[in-house]
């Protein structure tokens, strides 16, 4: 039985190392899968500018992107720019984005953020996370996607779908979207953040279903953890 405690910090190390190049493994594996699968992807959301992306983003909580898209593609033409929704009004937003989920909320939260970007911005949607973060209805995850698909800066978006997925290929353990984020972006090298994180939605639609593959029958599950047998259960954010 060993006793030193020197030992005992060695061996914890050691653990941690292994745990850490597993990690770096599976990572590997995950992203050559995923380029292979995908070589080149689509931004799923549809938008005419930055400010139009911000908006559909926003849009996007609580509901598909194909139900977005089909709401905006006959907003768009008309309206793309904060003066234009500004002019609208509340209820007449609310009438445009009636067939998307809990629409009145984010009716207000449009209006209101058109608002502040004429007043305090020009009508020119922000390149800071800390300014966008300060907009109505704007969290996050929504910063960090219009942040990577709208100005190009290298930023991991992550979803309760990707934080699922990360689970259960063995890439996080966090109890949480912001945890899993962190995680991920220690495991995988900047230049490929802003292509992975739609690698990894996509792949998660068609492959590793929340209610299909469980994490046991996709090629990436089956790749990663080959003795896997039993279904795994991911804890929600």
């Amino acid at each position: 039985m060993v006793n030193d405690k020197k030992t005992w910090s060695l061996l914890d190390a050691r653990s941690y190392e292994f745990q850490i190049m597993t990690e770096i493994q599976r990572a590997k594996i995950i992203l050559k899968h995923l380029n292979k699968t995908y070589p080149s992807i689509k931004v799923p959301l549809k938008s005419r500018n930055v400010f139009t992306l911000l908006i559909s983003v926003l849009l996007s909580a609580q509901c598909t992107d194909v139900n977005v898209n089909n709401v905006t593609k006959n907003i768009y033409p008309k309206y793309y720019k904060p003066r234009h929704f500004l002019k609208l009004g509340r209820k007449k937003i609310e009438r445009l984005i009636k067939k998307i989920g809990i629409f009145r909320i984010k009716a207000k939260s449009i209006y209101k953020l058109c608002g502040i970007l004429e007043k305090n911005y020009d009508g020119k949607v922000p390149k800071t996370y800390e300014e966008l973060e300060q907009l109505p209805g704007v969290g996050h995850k929504t910063a960090s996607v219009v942040m990577s698909q709208g100005f190009g800066y290298p930023a991991f978006p992550v979803d309760t779908h990707i934080h699922r997925l990360a689970q259960r290929w063995g890439l996080t353990s966090g109890k949480n979207v912001i945890q899993t984020e962190k995680d991920l972006k220690r495991l995988f090298p900047k230049k490929y953040w802003n292509k992975l994180h739609l690698q990894i939605i996509y792949y998660g639609r068609e492959y590793c279903k929340a209610r299909a593959c469980y994490g046991i029958s996709c090629k990436i599950c089956t790749s990663c953890y080959p003795h896997r047998k039993k279904p795994i259960k991911t804890k929600k954010p």
